[in-house]
């Protein structure tokens, strides 16, 4: 009989530490699967920093190196800079790349690096106890603000592919989610997108996958995906934001 649907060789058989509608696990899978697919998994090397993003090593079929916090896109730049051909991979949570990171991320992706960021986006700290992150949403609670995120204290949720978007070194940026079989498929397509761009040095790539957190969201698992789908995805619009290929192709 033919095998249609494997384990990538691009993950181990490691057991998942993350939490039950967790949306690492998912993530990992699509990042392994397309590893696999493009064949490059003896040159891939995966960026993993403080958070849950931490535990990647633990998953990945391939080499993972360990960053400070807020510091992967830092780690990348070196990375890809002096090993030319392998293909770099930062793994980063909204904690880690939006909050001390930020100046790392904007940076890297203005001078158009060449790796691809994934940035999961729960719109809370995870592996720290649930604190407001850049991207916690008007009126959630954390333990930091367990009234509700206030604008007028904290300011606004950070979007980061709008962010962005006007940097002359950004090659791709799309936002997906991974709350659906159909928004599952859509993340694989955008990140398969920014491979293909890093692996061609047309520049900096990121693919923000929205994901559930539902024990710092104090939810069940499937009230986690309707929070998300509710609240997460009117403000975190879905879509393509920067595409280097079609600006080319359209003669801009």
């Amino acid at each position: 009989m033919e095998q249609v649907f494997a384990k990538p060789e691009a993950m181990k058989e490691d057991k998942t530490l993350y939490c039950p509608g967790c949306g690492h696990g998912t993530t990992h899978r699509l990042v392994a699967e397309l590893v696999d697919e493009f064949g490059i998994r003896d040159r891939t090397i995966g960026i993993a920093p403080v958070g849950c993003s931490v535990f990647a090593d633990l998953y990945w079929n391939f080499d993972v190196v360990s960053a400070a916090h807020g510091r992967a896109p830092a780690v990348a730049t070196g990375m890809s800079r002096t090993n030319p051909d392998c293909f770099v991979i930062s793994y980063q949570g909204d904690g880690d790349l939006a909050a001390i990171g930020t100046a790392e991320m904007v940076h890297a992706a203005n001078r158009g690096e060449n790796f691809v960021t994934i940035f999961v986006n729960n719109a809370i700290y995870g592996m720290t106890g649930g604190q407001m992150a850049p991207t916690t949403l008007i009126g959630q609670p954390s333990t930091t603000c367990q009234l509700g995120r206030d604008p007028s204290i904290a300011g606004y949720p950070i979007r980061v592919c709008e962010l962005l978007q006007t940097l002359g070194g950004v090659a791709y940026l799309a936002r997906t989610a991974v709350d659906s079989p159909k928004h599952v498929i859509q993340t694989k397509k955008h990140m398969k997108k920014a491979f293909q761009l890093a692996l061609d040095k047309r520049g900096y790539t990121l693919v923000e996958v929205l994901s559930p957190c539902p024990t710092n969201w104090g939810m069940q698992p499937m009230d986690a995906m309707k929070w998300l789908r509710e609240n997460m995805l009117p403000y975190y619009q879905l879509g393509v934001f920067r595409d280097v290929t079609e600006e080319c192709e359209g003669g801009n």
